[in-house]
């Protein structure tokens, strides 16, 4: 079996998928998506980058980046954004009982190891991965509408006049056949 690769281009857009650990529901609540908000805006200053675009549901987010012209280096972003967020969040709710394998490896059991990532080719490949970031709510029967979910960058995107506020409510946009692959 081959070892797993990423692409890593620097400068570059993706588009992110991370699970919570057995899908557990981290944040159901506000405070919980702050200190998650917290953390990525703390890594933000050492190691920058944008935040284009991001939602979180109760059990995975999905994150739209773009790095600097110059780095290409999201792993260790994301690896310290994890650890950021778990410090805190052990702080304020006590250990996880990890299984053995975490245990040996100092870990917690709160996110999954792995994630996905998708190098974004071009703005074709960019409107439906947006599309599907602020759709999510709607598709996981959280929400009514795009605009009625709390914890998304949809205002963001809204107020820059890409979408109009009421965006996906009535008639839900047709999504790509790949879509199905992030649930």
């Amino acid at each position: 079996m081959r070892k797993y690769k990423r692409l890593r281009e620097q400068g570059a857009s993706y588009f992110f998928t991370l699970v919570t650990h057995e899908r557990r529901k981290l944040f159901l609540e506000a405070e919980t998506v702050e200190l998650l908000s917290s953390s990525i805006a703390t890594v933000q200053e050492r190691h920058p980058f944008e935040l284009a675009a991001l939602v979180v549901l109760p059990a995975h987010l999905h994150a739209l980046w773009q790095l600097p012209s110059h780095d290409a280096d999201y792993p260790t972003r994301w690896r310290l954004i994890k650890e950021r967020f778990t410090k805190a969040w052990v702080k304020r709710h006590g250990p996880t009982n990890p299984n053995a394998s975490r245990l040996a490896k100092g870990e917690q059991a709160l996110w999954q190891r792995r994630y996905w990532e998708h190098l974004i080719r071009d703005d074709e490949d960019l409107g439906p991965h947006l599309d599907y970031i602020h759709l999510n709510p709607v598709h996981h029967g959280l929400a009514d509408a795009p605009k009625n979910w709390p914890h998304s960058s949809f205002a963001a995107w809204v107020a820059e006049g890409v979408y109009e506020a009421g965006w996906g409510s009535d008639e839900k946009p047709q999504l790509p056949e790949w879509d199905r692959s992030f649930e």
